[in-house]
């Protein structure tokens, strides 16, 4: 009889984790498992130690810092595997999996429908000829080398990225493989598992190859299985259940689809909201129940497609995707710089970035050329994003894939910050104040329109005030709405007062807080 060893890639929520391995486990499988390097060192901690008396639990030799589209994801997944091979000499098949899956069969079912078979469960498509990728780069993935991360290193990303295509410094591809592509997510046989483990010692040209690609984990893998295995010993599909809205964002389940997700043919699902308790409640009594039979209908894809398409075709007999789940979501935590010198907070920002790695967004709802990735026109516009506020955050959440997100704001969008700050998402406040000289007002109002380049002294002796009237009385609108978790910044005070607010913003040490705001020309005009 099949024996899954999980392969458990994760970065957050440790609690979830441990009731995830010990239902896993409990029905004689095994799991190991790796922990983001970047998260805190109490959260590893906590999974060891609820962890600690089961024998069935392994965890990665090693730790990485791990980003999206890096080969730090396929190089942890091979420690895990490695963990995994090396632990439980009885284990037939790895499955990989993440924090948001749950099974949505029971272990039986799951076990009888791996023996079924003897084939590997993963999307391999030719990476040339199919259309798997449907926009943005595609031969430049492979052609040339990609050392930074382009969510959290953007300019970096794309100087190197200009340079080398301007020099035309492309590489070929090694020529024994052909590149396949598709869904990380797959379930491998062991000895489909110990051919990779071996390739990886012994081809390192082929390894020097996929650490400087761009999103190697729809790659790596996928291309070794085809190379190492007969093709009548692959089936060409996972075994997790996901969609993609039309935004290129995935579907998120919550408690109301239970009875959909049995219905597919599948064994896990992905993702499973954190807040749906309901569902993974349920979904970890059915993977203990050996008695249930499952009545596979499949429609899950068609039927969210037809639901979805009402409301471009103006019948809409279902919520928008985005009117689903009205809050940004419980479990993140939206950070706001609330500054009337928009080059001041950006300065500021662009340090925190720096210096934490936390993902920033500059103004996005003031600035129309504000740095935003392409989420399928929700992000257009100010217009839209104003409209769909909540539900534009929770795609940049899902987009950068954190649990913390920062964003510059104008003061005068107290709207927003009320709908923010009445949200089940955590927020934080940091309201930097700064000194306003008659000179900064007048080139202020010239660029918001309120004064042209020539206009006279007697018209600027009249109308400054009334800008100065304006920004403090903004700057009381926030202090009266008494905010929680608001900290403020001050131009007047000197640096050492300023790093204990920002400590407090950030949730960071007072000594990294001091490095941050140690910017000579932060508040310069």
């Amino acid at each position: 009889m099949a024996r899954i060893a999980f392969i458990l890639l994760c970065h957050k929520d440790p609690e979830a984790i441990v009731r995830q391995a010990r239902m896993l486990t409990a029905a004689g499988d095994y799991i190991a498992i790796h922990f983001d390097a970047r998260a805190k060192p109490e959260a590893h901690a906590q999974i060891r130690e609820g962890l600690a008396d089961n024998p069935n639990v392994v965890f990665a030799g090693r730790r990485l810092k791990c980003g999206w589209g890096e080969w730090s994801l396929v190089q942890a997944t091979l420690y895990a595997v490695e963990a995994a091979v090396g632990a439980f000499p009885r284990a037939t098949h790895f499955y990989m999996l993440s924090g948001d899956c749950a099974p949505i069969k029971s272990s039986r079912h799951a076990h009888e429908f791996l023996d079924a078979r003897d084939v590997d469960y993963i999307e391999s498509f030719d990476y040339f000829k199919s259309d798997w990728i449907k926009t943005g780069m595609k031969e430049e993935r492979l052609i040339y080398r990609h050392f930074f991360n382009e969510r959290t290193q953007t300019k970096r990303f794309y100087a190197a990225f200009n340079l080398q295509r301007k020099l035309r410094l492309t590489r070929d591809i090694p020529r024994d493989i052909e590149v396949q592509i598709g869904s990380q997510w797959w379930c491998l046989r062991r000895r489909t598992v110990e051919w990779i483990l071996d390739f990886t010692r012994t081809r390192r040209d082929v390894m020097r190859f996929f650490r400087t690609t761009w999103i190697p984990d729809e790659t790596f893998f996928q291309t070794l299985v085809r190379h190492l295995v007969t093709e009548t010993e692959i089936e060409t599909r996972t075994l997790t259940f996901l969609m993609f809205t039309d935004y290129g964002m995935p579907v998120t389940f919550y408690n109301d689809h239970y009875d959909m997700l049995l219905g597919q043919d599948y064994l896990f699902a992905r993702k499973i909201s954190p807040e749906a308790t309901v569902l993974k409640r349920r979904l970890g009594m059915l993977y203990s129940n050996d008695s249930v039979q499952f009545k596979i209908s499949n429609e899950g894809r068609n039927l969210y497609k037809f639901l979805t398409g009402r409301g471009r075709e103006g019948r809409r007999f279902s919520s928008r995707f985005w009117e689903v789940e009205s809050t940004i979501g419980r479990n993140r935590e939206l950070m706001i710089v609330i500054c009337k010198k928009w080059h001041v907070a950006k300065r500021l920002v662009a340090r925190i970035r720096q210096m934490t790695n936390i993902p920033v967004l500059e103004y996005l709802f003031n600035e129309e050329s504000a740095a935003l990735p392409d989420l399928g026109g929700i992000q257009a516009t100010l217009g839209k994003r104003t409209r769909h506020r909540r539900a534009l955050m929770r795609m940049l959440f899902d987009y950068y894939e954190t649990d913390r997100l920062l964003i510059c704001m104008d003061p005068a969008n107290m709207d927003l910050l009320q709908d923010f700050c009445g949200d089940r998402v955590k927020t934080r406040l940091l309201e930097v104040q700064c000194e306003f000289p008659d000179a900064y007002l007048v080139g202020h109002a010239q660029r918001v329109g309120l004064a042209g380049e020539q206009a006279p002294e007697e018209t600027l002796d009249r109308l400054l005030p009334t800008i100065r009237a304006d920004i403090i009385h903004e700057q009381d609108r926030i202090r009266d709405a008494e905010f929680e978790n608001h900290s403020i910044l001050r131009e007047s005070d000197d640096r050492g007062a300023n790093a204990a607010p920002l400590a407090r913003f950030l949730d960071i040490p007072a000594e990294k807080a001091q490095e941050i705001v140690e910017i000579d020309y932060l508040f310069a005009d």
